[in-house]
C-alpha cells in the first residue's frame, strides 16, 4: 500500500510540474484575450459628433421693431400690453435680425395647423438635407431618428414626416420628444447616445427647433406675453456616430451628459407652465421666480459634472470652503468657493434664453464676458430658437475659427418642467473656419455692441 501510495504521489506531482508552465500560459492568454474584449468594448462605446447644421433664414423673415408694433396694434392689444412687451424686447438682448415665420408676417398672423406644419418641414426639412447632402449620406444608412419640438406635436409625428419626406428605412428606431422645453436639445443627444450604446456600428440624426407660427399668445395676462417677444424662427440638426471608422472624420467626442430635474419642486415645476387664462386663452407663463430656479438646479447640475470635469485642485479648494462653513456654521452662499470652471473648459455655450439668463449663468460661475459672447451674438441675431440656440452658439465658435483640436465645449441648456442639462464635448479634428454655415455670410460683424430699443 505504502508503495502504491508513493507511486501515486510521484506520478501526481510529476503531473503538476509539467502541466504549470502550459496553465501558465493559458492563464496570461486568457488575460488577453479578456483584456482585448474589454478594450473593443469600451471603446465602441465612444459617440461622436459628425457634424451639424443650423438653419438660416432668409432676410425678408426679419422682425425689426416696427413690425411687432403694428402687429400688436393689429391683433388688438391694448396700450399697457404693448408697453409691456416692448419694454420686455429692449431689455431681451434680441436684435432686428432675427425672424419669425412668414404666416406670422401676416396681418393677422395665421395660428393655423397648415402654417405650423409649414413650418416644421421648411426647418427641418433644409437642415436634413444640408446635412445628408454636404457628407453625401444616403437616408437609408441612418439607423436612429431624434426629435424634439415642444409645444407642437402634429399627427403624424415629426419623425414621421422626415422619414416620408427622405425615405428612411422601414426598421430605423425613431422617437418623438414633445413638451422638454428648451434643454430638449440636450435631452434628445442624451436619448441618442443611449440608443448608440445599444445598437454597435450606427448613425443617429437628432434634430430639434421650436415652433413659433402656433403659439403666439393673444391674451393680457403679462407673464404669458413674454414668450411674445422671446422667441424666433430656428432649428438645427445633428448627426452622431458610434462607428470607429467616423473618429477619423468626426468634429467632436462625447464626454460627459449630466442632466438635473426638480420636477418634484412645485416652485421650479410651475416656472415655465402651459396653461390658458382666466378667459381661457392658452400661453406659456414665465415666473419671477425663473433666474433663481435656473440657478439653483445649476448648483446641482454642476455638483455632479464638477468632479468629472475639474482639476483636483479646483475640486480641493470648492471642498475646503464647504467644510469651513459646516465647521464654523456660516451660511453666506458668497463665502463658498466657486470652482474656475475655465480650467476645464475652453467655450461655453449658454443657452439663449435672454439677456438676463446669460448674465446669471455668468455671474454664477464666475465667468468673463467673452466666455458669454457666443450666447449673446446668438441671441441678438437669431433670438431665443429654444432647444436649438447651443447649436448656433457652436456654430458662431466654429466660424470665428475659435474651436481648435483638443478644446473642451461645455453646452448649458434649461427647460420647463424645471431641467437643467450639461454635454461636454471635446473636439478631436481641425476644424475650417471658412466652411458655409448660419453665421459665415457675416460673421465678420460679430460681435457687436448690443443696443436698447427706444419706443
Amino acid at each position: 500500500m505504502e508503495t502504491l501510495l508513493s507511486r501515486y504521489f510521484s506520478f501526481t506531482q510529476e503531473y503538476i510540474m509539467f502541466m504549470t508552465p502550459i496553465s501558465l500560459i493559458h492563464f496570461f492568454v486568457a488575460v488577453a484575450l479578456i483584456t482585448m474584449l474589454l478594450y473593443f468594448y469600451f471603446k465602441s462605446k465612444n459617440v461622436y459628433l459628425l457634424d451639424f447644421i443650423c438653419y438660416q433664414p432668409p432676410d425678408n423673415l426679419r422682425v425689426p421693431i416696427s413690425n411687432y408694433i403694428e402687429h400688436f396694434e393689429i391683433c388688438g392689444f391694448d396700450d399697457d400690453c404693448i408697453d409691456f412687451q416692448l419694454k420686455v424686447m429692449e431689455r431681451s438682448g434680441i436684435g432686428a435680425e432675427a425672424c419669425v415665420p412668414i404666416s406670422v408676417h401676416e396681418l393677422p398672423p395665421d395660428t393655423s395647423l397648415n402654417q405650423a406644419q409649414a413650418e416644421i418641414e421648411l426647418v427641418l426639412f433644409t437642415c436634413v438635407k444640408n446635412l445628408l447632402s454636404k457628407h453625401n449620406i444616403n437616408p437609408k444608412s441612418i439607423d436612429i431618428l431624434v426629435a424634439n419640438c415642444c409645444l407642437s406635436c402634429p399627427t403624424p409625428s415629426i419623425t414621421s414626416m422626415i422619414i416620408n419626406k427622405f425615405g428612411f428605412r422601414s426598421n430605423i428606431k425613431s422617437v418623438c420628444l414633445a413638451g422638454m422645453g428648451c434643454s430638449a436639445g440636450l435631452l434628445s443627444i442624451n436619448l441618442a447616445k443611449d440608443l448608440l450604446r445599444v445598437h454597435k456600428n450606427s448613425l443617429a440624426l437628432v434634430v430639434a427647433m421650436e415652433a413659433v407660427a402656433p403659439n403666439g399668445y393673444k391674451g393680457r395676462a403679462k407673464n404669458k406675453l413674454i414668450a411674445n417677444v422671446l422667441f424666433r424662427m430656428g432649428g438645427a440638426a445633428v448627426l452622431l456616430s458610434n462607428r470607429n471608422e467616423d473618429k477619423k472624420i468626426a468634429k467632436y467626442k462625447l464626454q460627459h451628459l449630466v442632466r438635473t430635474h426638480l420636477g418634484s419642486n412645485d416652485k421650479a415645476y410651475h416656472t415655465l407652465f402651459q396653461e390658458p387664462d382666466e378667459h381661457g386663452i392658452v400661453g406659456v407663463s414665465l415666473s419671477r421666480s425663473l433666474l433663481q430656479v435656473a440657478a439653483t438646479s445649476l448648483k446641482i447640475n454642476i455638483r455632479e459634472l464638477g468632479p468629472l470635469v475639474l482639476p483636483y485642485s479646483e475640486q480641493l479648494r470648492y471642498g475646503w470652503s464647504v467644510i469651513c462653513s459646516k465647521i464654523w456654521g456660516s451660511r453666506n452662499q458668497k463665502e463658498f468657493y466657486v470652482p474656475n470652471f475655465r480650467k476645464a473648459f475652453e467655450h461655453f455655450c449658454i443657452h439663449a434664453g435672454g439677456k438676463s439668463v446669460i448674465d446669471a449663468i455668468e455671474a454664477n460661475l464666475s465667468l468673463h464676458k467673452e466666455d458669454g459672447e457666443a450666447s449673446r451674438m446668438t441671441l441678438y441675431r437669431f433670438g431665443n430658437t429654444s432647444s436649438s440656440s447651443i447649436w448656433y452658439e457652436l456654430c458662431y465658435l466654429e466660424a470665428k475659427g475659435r474651436v481648435k483640436k483638443g478644446d473642451r465645449v461645455w453646452q448649458i441648456a434649461f427647460g420647463s418642467g424645471f431641467k437643467c442639462n450639461s454635454a461636454v464635448w471635446k473636439c478631436i479634428s481641425n476644424l475650417d473656419p471658412n466652411v458655409t454655415s448660419a453665421w459665415s455670410d457675416r460673421i465678420h460683424r460679430y460681435p457687436v455692441e448690443i443696443p436698447t430699443f427706444d419706443h
